[in-house]
């Protein structure tokens, strides 16, 4: 059995919920923050977007963006030397756009659950608003934002359809475990993709399992 869809999938997988762990708590904090309704609901209608949006038409989206010779891709490979486009990074990149939702989605509500009246108590003990920020609202919403986490790594992993498109599946650099098992099963090689789906199945469970263990063992601590 190759073992490179393996460790593609889960580099990309740590990779990817390292940027959408931290872009998703800081984007949900700023956008709890607005102070114009109408502008927020629009930043949280393109923020959501890849959520409700089928993966291949995101992922159509990003290889439109990357493509090498499209805007984006154009610059990135003219000026820097780098090409994103069925390159391993593109499968980071998928993953990212496609998890991305469910980070910023907890991580918001997480926030938002959050009573306000200790943030303004924090304030009038004279905390500034990044004391505020680590030590009340974080601490608060530990619970949601751990599960948001949880999420956007299971996502991460199990990313099939944006990858495909702008990562390709290209072997032993963009396959990744969902895409072994398609490629597999096109392939007639069905005990192939048995071995890959109990493997994904496996890393799937324990994560999650963990994780929501981490998750339960916080939230117990924080209603103490």
């Amino acid at each position: 059995m190759d073992l490179s869809p393996i460790l593609i999938s889960m580099k990309t997988a740590m990779s990817a919920i390292v940027i959408t762990f931290f872009a998703g708590i800081a984007i949900a904090y700023w956008v709890v923050n607005m102070k114009h309704e109408k502008i927020k609901m629009v930043c949280d209608g393109i923020l959501t977007l890849p959520l409700v949006l089928p993966p291949t038409v995101a992922g159509f989206f990003l290889l439109y963006l990357f493509g090498v010779k499209r805007p984006i891709g154009k610059i990135l490979l003219d000026f820097f030397g780098v090409k994103i486009a069925f390159s391993w990074g593109a499968t980071v990149l998928a993953a990212v756009v496609i998890s991305f939702p469910l980070m910023y989605r907890s991580a918001r509500g997480a926030f938002e659950q959050v009573d306000f009246n200790l943030l303004y108590a924090g304030r009038t003990l004279g905390m500034s608003e990044w004391s505020i920020f680590w030590r009340i609202l974080i601490p608060n919403a530990l619970s949601g934002i751990l599960s948001g986490g949880i999420l956007a790594f299971a996502r991460g992993l199990g990313e099939f359809g944006a990858t495909a498109m702008i990562a390709g599946n290209i072997a032993g650099k963009t396959r990744t475990l969902p895409l072994a098992v398609y490629s597999n099963v096109a392939a007639g090689d069905m005990h192939g993709a048995y071995q890959y789906v109990l493997i994904l199945v496996v890393i799937s469970f324990f994560v999650v399992t963990g994780m929501n263990y981490v998750t339960y063992v916080y939230g117990k601590h924080g209603r103490r």
